[in-house]
């Protein structure tokens, strides 16, 4: 079984936002394409705070580093 990608995940929930507001989905359908979507926002949103905690700690880490120019060494020697 292939792991599905956040995109791949996003497009089915769209589809089945698309075919509940269609009113055209008999109730039991309705509620098993209401389940998946709980299910898949739920992975979605877990893995949205997953990729903001990274960028997060990607910051702070960022923060602490003391960046220095490429020609920052020609700028002293012409002095």
């Amino acid at each position: 079984m292939t792991k599905k990608t956040f995109e791949s995940q996003l497009a089915r929930l769209e589809e089945i936002v698309s075919a509940l507001e269609a009113e055209q989905t008999d109730l039991d359908a309705s509620v098993k394409l209401f389940e998946e979507g709980m299910a898949l926002s739920q992975a979605l949103s877990a893995k949205l705070e997953d990729v903001k905690f990274k960028v997060n700690a990607l910051k702070r880490q960022g923060e602490t580093l003391s960046l220095t120019p490429f020609d920052a060494q020609e700028t002293d020697d012409a002095e």
